[in-house]
């Protein structure tokens, strides 16, 4: 149990793709695939916004908590006054997730979302799949890896594989990491329920080429529309997509604030009898199985979106 003094707690999470992930950048650009994927702007590593997150978030905790679809979405009120969010003290959702009401003003909610980051990425190899990271990854969690060359591939254990190894396109040599640096790693992936035959097929590369071979491993789909009349394809109507592979591990944070430091209309929060930051964690918890079978990002109807939330 968290202190109840503090201000807030952060919630670490690890999810899963169980399909294709696209949330897509909401436009087209020049270039390989007519609708690409968020990206990180410095890093250029495609990711999930938090703003994504916690749209979706509130949709399926709405769900789970039989408030949708009035305590979902946007909620303004309509120009008779009527609809929209409850904005009540006692809302699971309207507390949690915030809340508009126009001119009488709103509530920012009590939790923050980050954005959701690659932790892991599969990349085919003549040897099956490998899972990638970087330094700058395992960042996130305190672990400093230090790299003897940049144009290497460091296996967890590299005891099997003596010779150079694909990923994808790219061939490189199989380097070492130090035993603590290694039992770092396991660990924390351990902590995080990695499965062990993923940790098993662990590898690391340089910052400046993990954005490379992320990039050059996305699964890119072709889609066309289809004639109703005829059967056959609308001419002029394919297009291309591109989406994070399956059982890519992606890692993010939901930041939960203390109930007990806000109000609402002076009131204050009750949607459980003396909340805690725990209790407000508890109730975005719920949108979990959700995301397992309803998904996250676009072309949900096209087999994409779901993901498994490990932690």
């Amino acid at each position: 149990m968290n202190n109840p003094n503090n201000s807030y707690t952060k919630f670490s999470h690890l999810g899963m793709a169980i399909d294709p992930i696209h949330v897509g950048t909401g436009g087209n650009r020049l270039g390989r695939v007519d609708s690409t994927i968020v990206r990180d702007p410095a890093t250029q590593i495609p990711k999930i916004p938090g703003s994504s997150l916690a749209g979706t978030y509130r949709s399926y905790s709405a769900m789970a908590e039989g408030k949708y679809p009035q305590c979902a979405g946007v909620g303004l009120p309509q120009s008779d006054g009527t609809g929209g969010h409850c904005g009540k003290p006692d809302c699971p959702i309207c507390t949690v997730y915030g809340f508009a009401r126009g001119q009488e003003g709103g509530f920012a909610g009590l939790a923050a979302f980050s954005d959701a980051h690659v932790l892991l990425f599969p990349v085919p190899t003549r040897k099956g799949v490998y899972w990638i990271t970087s330094p700058n990854t395992m960042r996130f969690f305190s672990i400093e890896i230090e790299l003897s060359q940049s144009a290497g591939l460091y296996l967890l254990d590299p005891t099997n594989s003596n010779s150079p190894l694909n990923l994808g396109w790219l061939m490189l040599p199989i380097m070492g990491l130090k035993k603590e640096v290694v039992n770092k790693i396991q660990e924390k992936l351990q902590d995080l329920k990695v499965p062990d035959y993923v940790i098993e097929k662990v590898g690391v590369v340089s910052d400046d080429l993990f954005a490379h071979v992320v990039n050059s491993n996305l699964e890119v789909r072709t889609s066309v529309s289809i004639n109703p009349e005829t059967g056959a394809a609308e001419d002029g109507a394919l297009f291309t997509y591109e989406a994070l592979p399956r059982t890519t591990f992606l890692y993010w944070e939901i930041v939960c604030k203390n109930p007990n430091h806000y109000r609402i209309n002076s009131k204050p929060v009750s949607f459980k009898q003396n909340p805690q930051m725990e209790d407000v964690h508890y109730i975005t918890q719920k949108a979990h199985p959700f995301f397992e079978h309803l998904g996250i990002g676009g072309m949900g109807t096209r087999g994409m979106g779901r993901i498994k939330v490990l932690v």
